[in-house]
């Protein structure tokens, strides 16, 4: 047992997975309003989210969700604690980083791939602390943020999903993790959700594997 799963709350104990991260860009809001939406409110992992946004202006993204989902939704601060059931989301230009002991930090270092925050960082980090008990998932967006990360998933064991190309808005940044050959699972937009709940309350999902 890892020093993280020594210090995890202990609904998580229960659960397959300990931590979903979601990445997304253009098109984000409603995808990440679809997954969000039909997740259970017992649901028993942490969710951390990455969306691209404009830096200039105050994210209104953490009071949007909480009104779409039956789950908790907050900006993350630096030090907050993961607890299952509960989202936290990025704030513009801060990376958002998971810690050893279930604590989030965020910092303002460089961009990664022109993008700040960067679901690579995250990815990695969450990778880092979780290993095999962490999720990510790489939704509509541009460019390729997320595609290194979910190396760092898939080598420690972890899951991967992708949205498909067909459902999603922009599909640059599912496309590229794909590319990686580091997914597990790629999946129409409203799939995703069921996928989660199964993977994390019972370690398994049914799905053909991708190409």
């Amino acid at each position: 047992m890892n020093e993280n799963q020594n210090n995890a709350p202990n609904a998580s104990r229960h659960a397959a997975f300990e931590i979903v991260a979601l990445a997304s860009s253009a098109g984000g809001l409603n995808a990440l309003s679809v997954v969000l939406s039909g997740l259970p409110a017992d649901f028993p992992a942490a969710i951390v989210i990455v969306q691209h946004l404009d830096p200039r202006h105050r994210s209104l993204m953490a009071d949007i969700l909480s009104k779409r989902t039956s789950l908790p939704v907050k900006q993350a601060e630096r030090g907050d604690l993961l607890e299952p059931g509960k989202v936290f989301i990025a704030p513009p230009n801060y990376h958002l980083l998971v810690n050893i002991g279930n604590t989030l930090d965020l910092t303002q270092t460089e961009l990664v791939h022109f993008v700040r925050p960067s679901a690579d960082l995250l990815f990695e980090s969450a990778a880092g602390c979780y290993k095999e008990r962490a999720i990510a998932v790489v939704l509509t967006g541009s460019g390729s943020d997320g595609s290194m990360g979910v190396k760092a998933i898939h080598k420690m064991g972890g899951s991967v999903i992708a949205q498909d190309e067909a459902s999603s808005e922009f599909a640059s940044m599912p496309r590229a993790a794909i590319a990686s050959k580091c997914v597990d699972f790629i999946l129409p937009l409203d799939e995703i959700s069921s996928a989660l709940v199964s993977l994390v309350t019972g370690g398994e999902f049914l799905n053909d594997p991708p190409e």
